[in-house]
Protein backbone atom coordinates (compact mmCIF):
# COMPACT_ATOMS: atom_id res chain seq x y z
CA UNK A 1 0.00 0.00 0.00
CA UNK A 2 1.42 3.38 -1.00
CA UNK A 3 2.20 5.95 1.67
CA UNK A 4 -0.51 8.60 1.92
CA UNK A 5 0.84 12.10 2.34
CA UNK A 6 -0.92 14.99 4.06
CA UNK A 7 -2.31 17.74 1.82
CA UNK A 8 0.66 19.91 2.75
CA UNK A 9 3.29 17.29 1.88
CA UNK A 10 1.41 16.26 -1.28
CA UNK A 11 1.76 19.83 -2.47
CA UNK A 12 5.48 19.83 -1.58
CA UNK A 13 5.91 16.58 -3.56
CA UNK A 14 4.56 18.28 -6.70
CA UNK A 15 7.66 20.46 -6.84
CA UNK A 16 10.23 17.64 -6.63
CA UNK A 17 11.63 17.06 -10.15
CA UNK A 18 11.57 13.48 -11.43
CA UNK A 19 14.89 11.69 -10.97
CA UNK A 20 16.07 13.89 -8.10
CA UNK A 21 18.42 12.89 -5.30
CA UNK A 22 16.59 14.25 -2.27
CA UNK A 23 17.64 15.43 1.16
CA UNK A 24 14.63 15.81 3.45
CA UNK A 25 15.65 17.79 6.55
CA UNK A 26 13.56 17.08 9.65
CA UNK A 27 12.00 14.21 7.76
CA UNK A 28 9.03 13.55 10.08
CA UNK A 29 8.85 9.73 9.85
CA UNK A 30 10.41 9.84 6.31
CA UNK A 31 6.92 9.98 4.78
CA UNK A 32 7.90 12.28 1.90
CA UNK A 33 10.93 10.35 0.59
CA UNK A 34 9.09 7.04 1.03
CA UNK A 35 6.08 8.26 -0.97
CA UNK A 36 8.27 9.75 -3.73
CA UNK A 37 10.24 6.52 -4.09
CA UNK A 38 7.11 4.36 -4.07
CA UNK A 39 5.85 6.43 -7.00
CA UNK A 40 9.20 6.11 -8.80
CA UNK A 41 9.68 9.88 -8.81
CA UNK A 42 13.15 10.13 -7.26
CA UNK A 43 16.38 8.13 -7.54
CA UNK A 44 17.29 7.98 -3.86
CA UNK A 45 17.01 10.03 -0.69
CA UNK A 46 18.57 10.99 2.62
CA UNK A 47 16.19 11.53 5.53
CA UNK A 48 17.82 13.77 8.12
CA UNK A 49 16.69 13.90 11.75
CA UNK A 50 18.30 15.72 14.64
CA UNK A 51 16.28 14.05 17.46
CA UNK A 52 16.68 10.39 18.41
CA UNK A 53 12.92 9.56 18.58
CA UNK A 54 11.97 10.80 15.08
CA UNK A 55 15.23 9.29 13.75
CA UNK A 56 14.23 5.84 15.04
CA UNK A 57 10.71 6.31 13.67
CA UNK A 58 12.06 7.23 10.21
CA UNK A 59 14.42 4.26 10.30
CA UNK A 60 11.57 1.89 11.15
CA UNK A 61 9.31 3.29 8.40
CA UNK A 62 12.03 3.02 5.76
CA UNK A 63 12.74 -0.59 6.75
CA UNK A 64 9.07 -1.59 6.75
CA UNK A 65 8.68 -0.01 3.29
CA UNK A 66 11.62 -2.15 2.04
CA UNK A 67 13.43 0.98 0.87
CA UNK A 68 16.60 0.78 2.97
CA UNK A 69 18.65 0.46 -0.24
CA UNK A 70 17.24 3.76 -1.53
CA UNK A 71 16.73 5.91 1.60
CA UNK A 72 19.49 6.52 4.11
CA UNK A 73 18.30 7.86 7.46
CA UNK A 74 20.94 10.00 9.15
CA UNK A 75 21.04 11.48 12.63
CA UNK A 76 22.38 14.98 12.01
CA UNK A 77 21.61 18.65 12.48
CA UNK A 78 20.20 20.42 9.40
CA UNK A 79 22.44 20.29 6.34
CA UNK A 80 24.95 18.28 8.36
CA UNK A 81 22.95 15.29 7.07
CA UNK A 82 24.69 15.37 3.70
CA UNK A 83 28.05 15.88 2.03
CA UNK A 84 28.69 17.15 -1.49
CA UNK A 85 29.74 13.58 -2.41
CA UNK A 86 26.09 12.53 -1.87
CA UNK A 87 25.22 14.51 -5.04
CA UNK A 88 21.97 15.83 -3.57
CA UNK A 89 20.01 17.82 -6.18
CA UNK A 90 16.93 18.83 -4.16
CA UNK A 91 16.50 19.77 -0.49
CA UNK A 92 13.14 19.86 1.26
CA UNK A 93 12.71 21.52 4.67
CA UNK A 94 9.12 21.46 5.87
CA UNK A 95 7.14 22.24 9.00
CA UNK A 96 9.53 24.61 10.75
CA UNK A 97 9.55 28.36 11.35
CA UNK A 98 10.91 30.59 8.61
CA UNK A 99 13.73 31.86 10.82
CA UNK A 100 14.81 28.32 11.74
CA UNK A 101 14.81 27.27 8.07
CA UNK A 102 16.93 30.36 7.30
CA UNK A 103 19.35 29.43 10.10
CA UNK A 104 19.62 25.85 8.78
CA UNK A 105 20.40 27.11 5.27
CA UNK A 106 22.86 29.71 6.58
CA UNK A 107 24.75 27.13 8.68
CA UNK A 108 25.32 24.86 5.66
CA UNK A 109 25.25 27.31 2.77
CA UNK A 110 28.71 26.36 1.49
CA UNK A 111 27.17 22.99 0.53
CA UNK A 112 24.35 24.49 -1.53
CA UNK A 113 26.26 25.36 -4.72
CA UNK A 114 25.57 21.98 -6.38
CA UNK A 115 21.99 21.71 -5.10
CA UNK A 116 19.57 22.63 -7.88
CA UNK A 117 16.38 23.32 -5.94
CA UNK A 118 15.17 24.16 -2.44
CA UNK A 119 11.56 23.37 -1.52
CA UNK A 120 10.73 25.08 1.74
CA UNK A 121 7.54 25.03 3.77
CA UNK A 122 7.77 27.51 6.65
CA UNK A 123 5.08 27.55 9.35
CA UNK A 124 5.60 31.28 9.97
CA UNK A 125 7.98 34.19 9.23
CA UNK A 126 7.89 33.55 5.49
CA UNK A 127 9.22 37.09 5.01
CA UNK A 128 12.44 36.23 6.88
CA UNK A 129 12.96 33.20 4.66
CA UNK A 130 12.37 35.15 1.44
CA UNK A 131 14.84 37.77 2.70
CA UNK A 132 17.50 35.09 3.30
CA UNK A 133 16.97 33.64 -0.18
CA UNK A 134 17.28 37.08 -1.75
CA UNK A 135 20.44 37.92 0.19
CA UNK A 136 22.05 34.59 -0.76
CA UNK A 137 21.49 34.66 -4.52
CA UNK A 138 18.47 32.44 -4.79
CA UNK A 139 15.39 33.25 -6.81
CA UNK A 140 11.89 32.05 -5.99
CA UNK A 141 10.59 30.16 -9.04
CA UNK A 142 7.24 29.11 -7.62
CA UNK A 143 5.04 29.40 -4.54
CA UNK A 144 1.90 27.68 -3.32
CA UNK A 145 -0.45 27.99 -0.38
CA UNK A 146 -2.57 25.20 1.11
CA UNK A 147 -5.09 25.02 3.93
CA UNK A 148 -5.10 21.99 6.19
CA UNK A 149 -6.55 21.46 9.67
CA UNK A 150 -7.53 25.15 9.93
CA UNK A 151 -3.95 26.25 9.26
CA UNK A 152 -2.40 27.88 6.21
CA UNK A 153 0.92 26.70 4.82
CA UNK A 154 3.06 28.46 2.23
CA UNK A 155 5.50 26.53 0.04
CA UNK A 156 8.47 28.39 -1.43
CA UNK A 157 10.49 26.88 -4.29
CA UNK A 158 13.89 28.44 -4.95
CA UNK A 159 16.78 27.92 -7.34
CA UNK A 160 20.12 29.67 -7.86
CA UNK A 161 19.79 33.16 -9.32
CA UNK A 162 19.19 36.73 -8.24
CA UNK A 163 15.96 38.51 -7.37
CA UNK A 164 14.93 41.84 -5.95
CA UNK A 165 11.66 41.72 -4.02
CA UNK A 166 9.72 44.69 -2.67
CA UNK A 167 8.78 44.74 1.01
CA UNK A 168 5.27 43.71 -0.04
CA UNK A 169 6.59 40.76 -2.06
CA UNK A 170 8.74 39.68 0.88
CA UNK A 171 5.66 39.67 3.11
CA UNK A 172 3.06 38.19 0.77
CA UNK A 173 5.12 36.32 -1.85
CA UNK A 174 5.47 37.58 -5.43
CA UNK A 175 3.90 34.49 -7.03
CA UNK A 176 1.13 34.32 -4.44
CA UNK A 177 0.39 38.02 -5.00
CA UNK A 178 -0.03 37.38 -8.73
CA UNK A 179 -2.36 34.42 -8.24
CA UNK A 180 -4.33 35.70 -5.22
CA UNK A 181 -6.14 32.39 -4.72
CA UNK A 182 -9.14 32.02 -2.43
CA UNK A 183 -6.93 30.32 0.17
CA UNK A 184 -4.43 33.20 0.00
CA UNK A 185 -7.25 35.69 0.64
CA UNK A 186 -8.58 33.56 3.52
CA UNK A 187 -5.15 33.48 5.18
CA UNK A 188 -4.74 37.24 5.02
CA UNK A 189 -8.33 37.87 6.09
CA UNK A 190 -7.51 35.89 9.24
CA UNK A 191 -4.27 37.83 9.72
CA UNK A 192 -6.23 41.09 9.40
CA UNK A 193 -8.66 39.89 12.11
CA UNK A 194 -5.76 39.04 14.44
CA UNK A 195 -4.26 42.48 13.90
CA UNK A 196 -7.64 44.15 14.47
CA UNK A 197 -7.95 42.31 17.78
CA UNK A 198 -4.39 43.31 18.76
CA UNK A 199 -5.13 46.93 17.81
CA UNK A 200 -8.25 46.99 20.00
CA UNK A 201 -6.23 45.96 23.05
CA UNK A 202 -3.54 48.67 22.70
CA UNK A 203 -4.20 51.83 24.78
CA UNK A 204 -4.82 54.99 22.74
CA UNK A 205 -1.78 56.74 24.20
CA UNK A 206 0.53 54.12 22.61
CA UNK A 207 0.15 55.78 19.22
CA UNK A 208 3.36 54.40 17.68
CA UNK A 209 2.30 50.79 18.36
CA UNK A 210 -1.18 51.42 17.00
CA UNK A 211 0.27 53.04 13.87
CA UNK A 212 2.43 50.01 13.10
CA UNK A 213 -0.59 47.71 13.28
CA UNK A 214 -2.74 50.12 11.27
CA UNK A 215 -0.11 50.13 8.49
CA UNK A 216 -0.07 46.32 8.39
CA UNK A 217 -3.87 46.17 8.28
CA UNK A 218 -4.03 48.78 5.51
CA UNK A 219 -1.55 46.82 3.39
CA UNK A 220 -3.59 43.61 3.75
CA UNK A 221 -6.69 45.52 2.64
CA UNK A 222 -4.82 46.89 -0.38
CA UNK A 223 -3.72 43.36 -1.33
CA UNK A 224 -6.92 41.34 -0.85
CA UNK A 225 -9.56 44.04 -1.25
CA UNK A 226 -12.38 44.40 1.25
CA UNK A 227 -11.99 42.69 4.59
CA UNK A 228 -14.85 42.04 6.95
Amino acid sequence: METQLSKRLSEVAQFVPKGSVLLDVGSDHAYLPIALLEQGLIERAIAGEVVQGPYQSALKNVQSSNLSDKIEVRLANGLGAFETSDQVTVITICGMGGRLISDILEAGKEKLSAVERLILQPNNREDDLRTWLQENDFQIVSEAIVAENKKYYEIIVAEHGGMSLTSRELRFGSHLLEEKTTIFKQKWQREWEKLAYAYSSIPEEKKAERDVITAKMTEIKEVIGDVS
